[in-house]
């Protein structure tokens, strides 16, 4: 008589892939971040533009800003499965590590990237869909596929993925475009040089393993703190011309405060050009971000304005 119980089954790899895998692969610190910079856009337009905010869009350009994020992230991880391994701050993930197969990971990014812009096309408005669908193919395709390992503004065209999402939120809340939301959107496209250029200086070694042509391995620390410099003081002037669209001194205050600490800090880089440096620079450049969108929506709630 056969005995089950001393019978040992193969365990299927779905099984074996918990929610921390998942997660990683999703990237949630980044869903988080568009997220916010999605609803926050979501408010400001309901309350510049109008309709008034529906709190039932809300909930669904969380749930489909979510989905597309963490479909393009786990399409970035597998399009990287060959690099991975050759970096420091990558070698464990989940493809590499061996604790997913890319091939788990190519079907998850794939379902969900689709399902996310199928639940926006039914449940939101058909811009805020193409936003949402054009966020995920500029990271994956554009940035990922493309850029990443060709060309040394890889970052900076890149970064357009992250405006689709603020665009998607606006649009969400009034089912159009017009110049201050496409203003709004871009402001994710000019922070995105200096944050992500702070984080290649400190691993500037992974990515010449790798063979990645980011600008710090190109063209080293000292002229890469420079152009820092210069993207943010680009970007400090344009955030401050969106009150000449509308917005009001509730942002102006916060996007000078936030601004200005970042150009001190990216001054102070190219004064001394380390990667130590860089990552502090990094770590106060990151949450810009959400300081000067959050800055929109409380603007859009206590609106004084500068110019009437």
């Amino acid at each position: 008589m056969v005995n089950f119980e001393e019978i040992k089954f193969p365990a299927s790899p779905l099984r074996q892939v918990g929610l921390k895998e998942v997660l990683e692969i999703s990237k949630p610190r980044i869903i988080v971040l568009l997220v916010i910079t999605a609803i926050t856009s979501m408010y400001a337009a309901s309350k510049f533009i109008g309709p008034a905010l529906n709190y039932t869009s809300l909930l669904h350009i969380i749930i489909a800003g979510s989905l597309a994020s963490a479909g393009s992230s786990a399409l970035n991880h597998y399009y990287d499965r060959d690099i991975d391994p050759l970096m420091k701050r990558t070698s464990t993930r989940p493809i590499p590590s061996g604790r997913m197969s890319a091939k788990s990971v190519l079907v998850y990014g794939l379902f969900v990237s689709c399902i996310s812009v199928i639940y926006a096309w039914f449940t939101l408005n058909p811009i805020s869909s193409f936003f949402i669908a054009l966020g995920i193919f500029f990271y994956v395709i554009i940035y990922t596929v493309w850029l990443k390992r060709n060309n040394s503004s890889n970052i900076v065209i890149g970064g357009f993925a992250g405006s689709c999402a603020a665009m998607a939120g606006w649009s969400a809340a009034t089912g159009s475009m017009d110049i201050l939301g496409a203003l709004v959107g871009m402001l994710v496209f000019a922070w995105t040089p200096s944050h992500f250029w702070c984080l290649a200086m400190k691993i500037k070694d992974d990515y010449a393993e790798a063979r990645v042509p980011m600008l710090p391995v190109l063209i080293g620390m000292q002229k890469t703190s420079k152009y820092i410099l210069v993207n943010t003081a680009i970007l400090l002037p344009y955030s401050l011309s969106l009150v000449a669209f509308g917005l009001g001194y509730v942002y102006l205050v916060m996007a000078v405060a936030s601004g200005g600490l970042m150009l001190l800090y990216h001054y102070k880089l190219t004064k001394n050009p380390t990667a130590d440096f860089a990552w502090k620079a990094y770590k106060v450049t990151a949450p810009y971000l959400t300081i000067v969108f959050v800055g929109i929506a409380l603007d859009a709630a206590f609106h004084f304005p500068v110019i009437k």
